[in-house]
């Protein structure tokens, strides 16, 4: 399959990446799509997970994505998430110390303890960790 993917993520604060790709790995909703150009058009519902990108003459770029969207027609695939980050813009302190947090407050547990809200800030941080190798 040969062509390109012009790709482009924002989230309601910005546009993160505009680029062209030849494939990209979404997290979708019920496991990891793989998309190539020339794909059938598709929606798709994204979760917390990581984004790959395949860079022209090299390898797959990382994205960390927080939910949203993908919409793909015409080798024009378009992500809207509620949060992208890119590698260098994780911050590594503040990932580590929001995921020591989330994981304090699930072990603590209380009355007032929300525990989906918990959950999620895990995984995000936990996610943002992944992307840049920590």
């Amino acid at each position: 399959m040969s062509g390109t993917i012009t790709l482009e993520i924002a989230t309601p604060d910005r546009v993160v990446l505009k680029d062209t790709t030849d494939s990209l790995i979404v997290p979708g909703l019920e496991g990891y799509l793989g998309i190539w150009s020339n794909h059938a058009p598709l929606v798709a519902a994204l979760r917390i997970g990581i984004l790959k990108y395949k860079q022209a003459g090299g390898g797959f770029r990382p994205l960390a994505v927080s939910g949203g969207f993908l919409e793909l027609a015409g080798n024009r695939a378009v992500v809207l998430a509620d949060a992208a980050e890119l590698p260098e813009e994780i911050n590594v302190e503040r990932a580590r110390k929001a995921r020591e947090r989330a994981e304090r407050r699930l072990q603590a547990q209380t009355a007032d303890t929300d525990l989906a809200r918990a959950e999620l800030a895990l995984r995000r941080a936990a996610n943002r960790l992944r992307v840049v190798g920590s």
